[in-house]
């Protein structure tokens, strides 16, 4: 699913047989859409998961804990943000015949984490590895030697085929694979010393929502559905 204001993709995993699911970074905003969803499909929502602390978007797994009670929320314990389960490098998240591996990936934040289907043949990769880019390092404790280091030990030794779904995409494309990115991404083709000096130079703008999402996401966003 897609969130426009962020750019922000929440994805859906669930299992046919015991309709457990999964859903990863969920926004406030779209919570209700999502929890519809996973009522159509009649699935019962265990976690919802967040890669990171976001700075762009509030999320919606608190809310989401309300809408669909059993529901726990999850991420980093190196995030810092309060949350039912908090997950640490190597952790799994069951859910049915399935589970996520996770993969500490910092350097965007330093609570950053891919994860890894149990077959290797997807991986979410938060805000880490995006589709020809990588999240931004100048700020929440970021730093481009550390995610240069977590892309090509963790996410570029995956199987070649292995499908990249990132947190965001600003230019309308949905999917990419690890060998697209390991010999395509501009920016992580480079070596380590070139990919720091071109983040130091990025230059960005302040993202727009930062100073009340991430608060808000230190407490795993809103907890109750509004009245």
């Amino acid at each position: 699913m897609f969130e426009p204001k962020s750019c922000t993709y929440t994805y859906l995993l669930g299992d046919r047989e015991s309709r457990e699911a999964v859903l990863i970074d969920p926004v406030l905003e779209t919570a209700q859409r999502d929890a519809q969803l996973v009522k159509e499909l009649g699935l019962r929502l265990l976690y919802a998961v967040n890669t990171h602390c976001h700075a762009d978007h509030i999320t919606g797994s608190g809310l989401l804990r309300s809408l669909l009670p059993g529901c726990q929320s999850v991420i980093s314990r190196l995030s810092g943000a309060q949350a039912d389960w908090h997950i640490e490098d190597g952790d799994s998240i069951q859910f049915g015949r399935f589970a996520l591996e996770t993969r500490a990936s910092p350097g965007h934040t330093p609570g950053c984490v891919t994860f890894v289907l149990n077959d290797h043949s997807m991986a979410f990769t938060g805000d880490a590895l995006l589709i020809r880019g990588c999240g931004r390092t100048d700020f929440q404790q970021g730093c481009a030697k550390t995610l240069y280091h977590s892309v090509h030990e963790k996410i570029f030794t995956l199987p070649g085929n292995c499908l990249i779904y990132p947190a965001h995409d600003y230019h309308g494309l949905t999917v990419s694979t690890v060998e697209e990115e390991r010999t395509l991404n501009p920016r992580l083709t480079l070596s380590c010393e070139e990919f720091v000096k071109v983040m130091d130079k990025l230059n960005l703008p302040k993202p727009q929502q930062i100073d009340f999402a991430v608060p808000a996401n230190m407490r795993c966003g809103i907890q109750t559905p509004p009245s």
